[in-house]
C-alpha cells in the first residue's frame, strides 16, 4: 500500500472531483485556461506578498491579492532538476530517478506527465525556458548523450531549451526570434507567453502554458534595463543570516558546496550588492508576468484562466551562513505558491493558506482543473480543496529529499504542520548520524534544534513514524538501476 493511500477520509474528501472527471468528463465550456509559471531558485522573501516591504513585485503580489498565496508549501526535492521532474510527474524523486548524477526523465514517466496528458485530453500546450531535463528510453540512458532528447514534438508550440538555457535570449535557439526586442531571456518568455495567447485563446479548445523562467539562478545576469530598480538599497538580513546561527545544524550539511558559498558568493562581504542583482532578476520575472496578464486580459480571457505562480527550489542567500540550496532547511525548501482561480469565489479577499503543500501537487492540481483522471501512481494531490477552504488540509506530511553532491550531505525530512525532522544518515570518518527538530510554528528560522527537548518527544515521535513510512515507500516503490533501492537502508533509522 503507498503510504499517501493509509490516510481513506482525505482520499474521500479530496479525491472525489478527479475520480468524477473521469466519468463526467468537462466539456471544452468548463475547462479552465492554465498558466503555470515557475522561477528558478527563487525564495519567500524575495516577494512583497511575503512580507518584504523592499521588494518590488508589483505583478505577482497583484496576483497574489487576487487570489491565494501559500506559506507552507515545499519542493520535495530541492535541486532543480529533480524538482522539474516532480512538478511534471506528480511522483517523488525515488520514484521517477531523475536528477543529477543519476538519469533522465524516463520516457515512461513522461507520458504520464501533466503537459502529455492534458494534450491528450485536447488542450493547446505550450513551453519556454529551462525544461531543466532530458527524456532518456529507459532506466539505463545516462544523463546525457544521443540516447537522450528535449519533447520538443510534445507540445504545440515550444520555446524551451536544453541543460541551464541562456540568459542570452539569442543563444537560445528556440528563442532566436525574441531576441532583438528582448535581448534578455526573461522577458522573451514574456513575450513568447504573450504570442501564445494571441495564438490559442481564440481557438475553441482551452490551453496550457507552462513557462519556466532561468531566472534568479546563477550565473548572476540581470536585465540591464533594470539596473536602477534596487540602485542603493541597504536590505535587511533575516534574523538567522550568518554562520553564527548555524552551529546546531549537522556536521553534514556543512560539507557540500552550500557551505563555501557564504563567501565565495559573497553574501559575507557584500550583502547588498550580492541581493540587489538577485532582486533585480526576479523583478524581469515580475515584468514578464505583468505581459502574460495583460494579454490575458487584451484576448478577454481573463474570467477562464487559472494561474499558478512558483518556483522549482528556494534560495539560502547568506541564512544560516549558506548559499545555494539542496538542504531541507526552510529558505532551500520552502517556495512561494500563488494560485488564482477567477471563477472561485474566494478569489480578490487576498486569502492566504497555511496547511501543508508540496510540489508533487501541481499536476494532480492541473489534471484536476481540467477534469483529467489523475494517474495512479502520482503522489501528489489536488491542491484546489485548499482554496475552497484554506484552514483545511490535503496531506499530514511530506518529504524532503537530498541524494544530490557528496554522499555526506545526503538526507531524509519529514515536514508536517507541526514542524520539521531531518536526519543524516552518514556515518563514517568521525561522523556521526544526527537527527534534528524544528518548531517551524514558532520557530520559522530555525534557530533552535529541539530534538532532545523533552517537550517535543511527543510530535519528534510522530515524525518518525511519518518517516520511517517514507522509507518503507521508499523501498518497494523505488526504481531499481540507479541507486536508489539501496539509498532506502541508507536512510533507515
Amino acid at each position: 500500500m503507498k503510504f499517501h493511500q493509509i490516510w481513506p477520509v482525505v482520499f474521500c474528501l479530496f479525491g472525489v472531483p478527479s475520480v468524477l472527471s473521469a466519468n463526467h468528463p468537462l466539456d471544452d465550456t468548463e475547462r479552465p485556461n492554465l498558466i503555470f509559471l515557475m522561477a528558478d531558485d527563487q525564495c519567500t522573501y524575495s516577494m512583497g506578498c511575503y512580507g518584504t516591504p523592499h521588494a518590488k513585485t508589483p505583478n505577482l503580489d497583484k496576483l497574489a491579492s487576487d487570489g491565494i498565496t501559500f506559506d507552507r508549501h515545499y519542493v520535495s526535492t530541492a535541486i532543480c532538476m529533480g524538482s522539474r521532474a516532480n512538478v511534471v510527474t506528480g511522483t517523488f524523486e525515488f520514484k521517477h530517478s531523475c536528477n543529477f548524477n543519476r538519469g533522465p526523465l524516463i520516457e515512461e514517466d513522461w507520458n504520464q506527465s501533466y503537459p502529455l496528458l492534458l494534450r491528450r485530453a485536447g488542450y493547446s500546450t505550450g513551453f519556454a525556458g529551462k525544461i531543466g531535463f532530458e527524456i532518456g528510453k529507459s532506466v539505463s540512458v545516462p544523463n546525457q548523450g544521443s540516447n537522450t532528447y528535449l519533447p520538443s514534438e510534445d507540445f504545440d508550440q515550444w520555446g524551451g531549451g536544453p541543460g541551464q538555457t541562456s540568459y542570452q535570449t539569442a543563444k537560445n535557439q528556440s528563442m532566436k526570434k525574441y531576441a532583438s526586442a528582448h535581448p534578455h531571456s526573461t522577458t522573451a518568455y514574456g513575450a513568447f507567453g504573450v504570442d501564445f495567447i494571441r495564438k490559442f485563446s481564440n481557438k475553441k479548445k482551452p490551453f496550457c502554458l507552462s513557462i519556466s523562467f532561468k531566472a534568479p539562478h546563477r550565473p548572476v545576469q540581470p536585465d540591464p534595463q533594470f539596473n536602477r530598480i534596487y540602485q542603493g538599497i541597504q536590505f535587511v538580513k533575516p534574523r538567522n543570516f550568518g554562520r553564527q546561527n548555524g552551529s546546531h545544524f549537522s556536521q553534514q550539511s556543512r560539507q557540500g558546496r552550500q557551505f563555501e558559498r557564504f563567501h565565495t558568493w559573497e553574501y559575507s562581504s557584500s550583502y547588498d550588492e550580492v541581493m540587489a542583482k538577485y532582486y533585480q532578476q526576479i523583478y524581469a520575472i515580475d515584468v514578464a508576468v505583468g505581459m502574460i496578464r495583460k494579454e490575458v486580459i487584451r484576448q478577454k480571457i481573463e474570467k477562464n484562466t487559472v494561474f499558478i505562480y512558483t518556483s522549482d527550489n528556494g534560495f539560502f542567500c547568506g541564512s544560516h551562513g549558506y548559499g545555494s540550496k539542496v538542504l531541507p532547511y526552510e529558505e532551500s525548501s520552502r517556495v512561494p505558491l500563488i494560485i488564482y482561480d477567477p471563477r472561485h469565489p474566494n478569489s480578490h479577499k487576498q486569502i492566504r493558506c497555511r496547511s501543508l503543500s508540496g510540489n508533487v501537487d501541481f499536476a494532480p492540481t492541473l489534471l484536476s482543473l481540467a477534469g483529467v483522471q489523475i494517474p495512479e501512481k502520482m503522489d501528489g494531490r489536488n491542491l484546489m480543496p485548499l482554496y475552497d477552504d484554506p484552514k483545511s488540509s490535503i496531506r499530514k506530511s511530506l518529504p524532503l529529499i537530498n541524494v544530490w553532491g557528496p554522499q555526506e550531505t545526503y538526507s531524509l525530512a519529514v515536514v508536517t504542520k507541526e514542524g520539521k525532522y531531518i536526519n543524516w544518515p552518514y556515518a563514517k570518518n568521525n561522523f556521526s548520524r544526527t537527527e534534528e527538530f524544528y518548531n517551524i510554528s514558532d520557530d520559522p528560522f530555525e534557530l533552535e534544534n529541539r530534538i532532545s527537548n523533552p517537550d517535543s518527544a511527543k510530535t519528534v515521535n510522530q515524525l518518525r513514524q511519518f518517516y520511517d513510512q517514507y522509507v518503507k515507500q521508499w523501498r518497494e516503490e523505488s526504481i531499481p538501476g540507479r541507486g536508489y533501492s539501496s539509498l532506502a537502508g541508507f536512510f533507515s533509522r
